[in-house]
């Protein structure tokens, strides 16, 4: 959350300054750049489909209503509800992410009507059966992470930044990300997940972007495959609105048992 970005410093230094970036201060700057043009969309409602494919191919699918609320300063809020199926009717996360001290997460379980909170030492477990872990679905704050730039890559015709992140909160499940950013747009467009004992674990990919109140860039769906199980997970997201005039009164923790 930073209002003159180091990416706008550097390309005001002199030619020379910029060349003698180290791959770190590079990586660094790739990243806040991501953040800074991600600033003033207040909140966000959408809708998504969430499709879990096992091993063998067989698929289900989970209907899911999202709400977040941009926190200057500080990581985002976000609260997802469950539609569909009738076994994950009434679920609902709550996130609240932070850009240094762990984030606060609480679980809604309907069937036992009560609030269950997401421990730090748990964020690397799966998210509703899902193969996104509970830190993949926070908001990815600056400071959460050291950075690397790698190098530059093509993919499917756009130029891309290669940056590595190596978690700074405890209790990741990672040891480290390579991100693909276009270099264009500053979104990502894959990251490759390195587990605890540095081997690759899952990919991400993300597709089709749109931009909304021509500033802001999000994807129509994102595709997580974990090389180690075989099992796959599909987000489709649509009915992207902004700035509906959402607080952080929406977005407590007593409202849990209130959704509906």
């Amino acid at each position: 959350m930073y209002k003159l970005t180091l990416l706008s410093l550097l390309i005001a230094l002199p030619f020379g300054l910029v060349q003698a970036q180290t791959p770190e201060e590079k990586g660094l700057a790739i990243a806040t750049e991501i953040d800074a043009r991600d600033q003033g969309w207040q909140d966000q409602t959408s809708n998504m489909q969430m499709i879990l494919t096992n091993r063998q191919g067989q698929s289900s699918t989970r209907k899911i209503r999202l709400s977040s609320l941009e926190v200057p300063g500080d990581g985002d809020k976000s609260i997802s509800i469950f539609d569909e199926p009738a076994d994950v009717k009434g679920t609902a996360f709550l996130s609240h992410t932070h850009a240094v001290k762990p984030d606060d997460q609480w679980l809604y379980l309907p069937a036992l009507k009560r609030v269950k909170r997401i421990s730090s030492s748990n964020k690397s477990g799966p998210f509703m059966g899902s193969e996104f872990a509970y830190e993949d679905i926070a908001s990815q704050e600056v400071a959460k992470y050291t950075y690397k730039y790698l190098g530059e890559e093509e993919i499917d015709g756009r130029k891309m930044f290669i940056n590595e992140l190596y978690p700074q909160y405890k209790k990741s499940g990672y040891t480290r990300q390579v991100a693909w950013v276009d270099q264009e747009r500053y979104v990502l467009l894959k990251v490759e997940f390195y587990d605890r004992k540095n081997t690759l674990l899952k990919t991400l990919n993300f597709v089709d972007y749109n931009q909304y109140l021509d500033k802001y860039w999000r994807p129509d769906e994102m595709h997580m495959v974990n090389h180690q199980t075989g099992k796959s997970s599909k987000l489709i997201w649509s009915d992207y609105t902004f700035q509906n005039g959402l607080s952080d009164s929406d977005f407590e923790r007593s409202i849990l048992q209130r959704l509906r």
